[in-house]
């Protein structure tokens, strides 16, 4: 595995940043960010080009460099051109565009050549700082509920969801072959390390972008229950290509079952951190015990 650079790890910190920015002070970032022109509001999101930057260093193309710079103020413009035409937020055909666009970009790795196979995860969350900023600054979409204080009832909601998926998964997938109980048990450390890094790296921008974005606009548009359908389908399709070289229907199946408990968790009184911690817990379960 190849080391991190100092330089990567500052990148990959200056991703995180405005994701934790937002979880835990986004209203004051909206306000704040309110107060200045439009077409501020608009370009400000440019820097978040400026991890990629620190990464590629000398080895940087224009093309990219323009990609990553230019990229976050172009969803910023669509989503003002949103918020323009559709202020009651039903949900406008560019909310769902952007939407496809940065699922098809993670899901298809379009975006993977221009990075380090070790700084992957700081391309992921460049996206996911653009659709943060876009989506709450610019478009001003209520109900995501994105916040990382943590509440009693988030944990709860969270570990509800997982004691109800867990009758329904461990069966079916050790029927199936895709879980295979391992040997031993991990440190606990690593354990606690996993935990953590799958929470912050994984279920917290899926949650994000499924939950708080994703079934959060569907249901304004075709109910409660559709949107969750909808929404879990659509979560277990974009597991196709995981971990093989063919459509993985055993994934697929069990992440569509896995999405409709995460977006119960969500709906529940609309908290991305909720259904994080049930995704997280599954995951972390998953990879320690048996993936």
């Amino acid at each position: 595995m190849q080391a991190w650079s100092h330089t990567a790890m500052a990148a990959l910190g200056l991703s995180l940043l405005p994701l934790l920015a937002f979880g835990c002070a986004g209203d004051t970032i909206v306000r704040l960010c309110g107060k200045l022109p439009v077409a501020v509001r608009i370009v400000l999101p440019a820097i978040f080009g400026v991890p990629y930057a620190l990464v590629a260093g000398a080895g940087a193309t224009g093309r990219w460099l323009a990609f990553y710079f230019t990229l976050p103020v172009l969803l910023a413009l669509l989503l003002w051109h949103a918020q323009q035409a559709d202020p009651q937020q039903r949900g406008n055909w560019r909310d769902f565009a952007i939407l496809l666009i940065l699922g098809l970009a993670v899901d298809l790795r379009w975006l993977e050549p221009a990075w380090p196979a070790h700084c992957r995860v700081i391309g992921k969350l460049l996206l996911l700082d653009s659709g943060l900023y876009g989506f709450l600054v610019i478009r001003q979409l209520t109900g995501v509920g994105f916040d990382l204080r943590i509440s009693r009832s988030d944990i709860l909601t969270g570990l509800r969801e997982l004691i109800f998926y867990a009758p329904i998964v461990l069966p079916l997938g050790l029927a199936l072959g895709f879980l295979h109980p391992h040997d031993g048990h991990p440190r606990p450390e690593t354990a606690a390390l996993t935990a953590l890094a799958t929470f912050f790296l994984i279920a917290i921008p899926e949650e994000i972008f499924f939950r708080g974005w994703m079934q959060n606009l569907l249901e304004r548009r075709i109910g409660r229950m559709g949107s969750l359908l909808v929404t879990a389908a659509i979560f277990g399709l974009a597991h196709f290509n995981k971990r093989a070289s063919h459509f993985n229907w055993h994934y697929v199946l069990l992440a569509a079952i896995a999405g409709i408990f995460y977006g119960r968790a969500w709906r529940e009184k609309q908290r991305v951190a909720a259904s994080a911690i049930t995704h997280s817990a599954v995951d972390t379960i998953w990879s320690l015990w048996l993936g």
